[in-house]
C-alpha cells in the first residue's frame, strides 16, 4: 500500500492513513493483521464518501536507527522521515507483536522518540498479535495508556489476534467493527476539530515535529521572566525582592 498525491480530505486531499507495523518476521502476523485492518478501513472510508490512501511504516528496518535516536536524543534521517509521515497522517493504525505480556521493545522505543504532541487528537486504531490469548489484555493495559499519554484519540475497539483466531469469523467481525469506527471518526473530522480547539492548551516543543507545532520566533514568549533574563533584562521588581 502506498500513498498517492491525489488527496480529497478537508485540507484538500484524500484521507491519509499510516499503518505502523512492529512485526519483524517474514512473513509477519503483525503485518498481516495491520494489512487486514488497512484494507477494511479503506473500504469503510470509501463507502462513507471519504476516499483514502494508506502507507505502511515498517519498524523492523528502522530498528538500528530508532535505537540510535533513543540514545542520541534526536532522530536521524530515516527516523525523521517516518516521523514526518506520522505528522501528516489523518489517522493511524498501530500494530505490535506482544512479548512476555508487553508490547515489543522496538515499538515502545519508536514511540519514545516521538514528540509528545505529535499525535494530539489523531485517531488511532490499536492492534496486536501474540502466541496465546493470554496476551489479549495487553492492548488495553499497555497500548492504550501509551497513546493516551500522547493524547491520541484511540478508537473504542482494539483488535488482538492469537494463532487460533486467524480465519475465524469473530476476528473478521472485530476488524470490520474497528474499521467502521475509524471511518466514522475520520469522516466526521472529530480529531481535527479537537486538535484545533485544544491545541493552545497543550505544551509543545519549539520547532517540534507536530503539524501544529510553531517553528517561528512568534511562538516564543519574550515577555516571560526567563526570556527577560536571557535577553539581558531584569526580573520584575517583585521577583527581585524575593
Amino acid at each position: 500500500m502506498t500513498s498517492t498525491p491525489d488527496r480529497t480530505d478537508g485540507r484538500g486531499g484524500a484521507t491519509r492513513l499510516v499503518v505502523i507495523s512492529a512485526g519483524t518476521g517474514n512473513p509477519s502476523t503483525t503485518r498481516r493483521l495491520a494489512d487486514g485492518l488497512a484494507r477494511a478501513s479503506l473500504r469503510a472510508l470509501e463507502e462513507a464518501g471519504a476516499p483514502a490512501t494508506a502507507e505502511v511504516l515498517e519498524l523492523g528496518p528502522l530498528a538500528v536507527d530508532t535505537a540510535r535516536a533513543a540514545v542520541a536524543g534526536f532522530p536521524g534521517e530515516a527516523v525523521q522521515a517516518a516521523i514526518d509521515r506520522l505528522a501528516d497522517a489523518d489517522a493511524i493504525i498501530a500494530a505490535t507483536p506482544v512479548h512476555k505480556a508487553g508490547v515489543s521493545g522496538l515499538f515502545k522505543t519508536f514511540l519514545d522518540v516521538l514528540d509528545d504532541d505529535l499525535l494530539v487528537a489523531k485517531p488511532v486504531l490499536l492492534a496486536a498479535t501474540g502466541g496465546t490469548r493470554r496476551h489479549a489484555l495487553v492492548v488495553d493495559e499497555a497500548l492504550r495508556p501509551l497513546f493516551a499519554y500522547m493524547r491520541a484519540l484511540t478508537l473504542p475497539t482494539a483488535v488482538y489476534a492469537a494463532p487460533e483466531d486467524w480465519g475465524s469469523g469473530e476476528l473478521s467481525r472485530r476488524i470490520e467493527r474497528a474499521a467502521t469506527e475509524l471511518a466514522v471518526v475520520v469522516r466526521a473530522g472529530v480529531g481535527r476539530q479537537v486538535a484545533e480547539a485544544t491545541w493552545a492548551a497543550h505544551e509543545h516543543a519549539f520547532g517540534g515535529n507536530a503539524q501544529g507545532a510553531e517553528r517561528a520566533v512568534a511562538d516564543v514568549d519574550f515577555d516571560s521572566p526567563l526570556m527577560r533574563l536571557a535577553a539581558g533584562g531584569r526580573m520584575p521588581p517583585e521577583r527581585d525582592a524575593a
